[in-house]
């Protein structure tokens, strides 16, 4: 399989199973959990972490919240290296010195995603199974999500950018 094939169908099928990740996410969003699992990774503490386990668990969602946490760590691979492979393919039009440079944004990006993201979620689901926050880990996983935030809008943003200049200039 050639890098560009490989790029496309692990950057395609990323988004794909990002927009279908909306489905197990979707009822974690409760009234004592607004912003379902995106409170889970910025809530800092063990405490914050209990608060939103117990919601869950009270709501019969505990099962669905390790569903969606599983179901993010293949989007993060899957997606992931599809930018990474990006970052590549757009890396090697050294006769476009702004696409190439642009490549290395993108895969620097996507190692930064690959990184932050997994260890978050990770840390999260850990948290999850042993049905009890630990400070080191909520405070962890809250210091990675704007960071996994910021490198997976760079791998999107940017991968986007490359294609349109590499259309515009071929």
């Amino acid at each position: 399989m050639t890098l560009e094939r490989k790029f496309w169908l692990f950057w395609i099928g990323g988004l794909v199973i990002f927009a279908l990740a909306r489905i197990p996410h979707a009822p974690l969003a409760i009234e004592a959990v607004p912003g379902g699992i995106l409170d889970h990774q910025a809530a800092g503490s063990a405490a914050v972490v209990d608060q939103i386990q117990a919601a869950w668990r009270d709501a019969g969602l505990r099962s669905t919240a390790i569903f969606a946490m599983c179901h993010d760590l293949v989007f993060i691979g899957i997606y992931g290296m599809g930018s990474y492979w990006a970052g590549r393919v757009f890396m090697m039009e050294t006769a476009r010195p702004k696409l190439a440079l642009l490549g290395k944004i993108i895969m620097q990006a996507a190692v930064v995603f690959l990184i932050t993201d997994y260890v978050e979620t990770s840390l999260q689901l850990v948290q999850l199974l042993r049905e009890q926050g630990v400070d080191w880990m909520a405070a962890t996983a809250a210091i990675m999500q704007p960071i996994k935030i910021a490198a997976w809008i760079i791998t999107f943003i940017g991968t986007i950018s490359a294609l349109i200049i590499r259309r515009m200039t071929s």
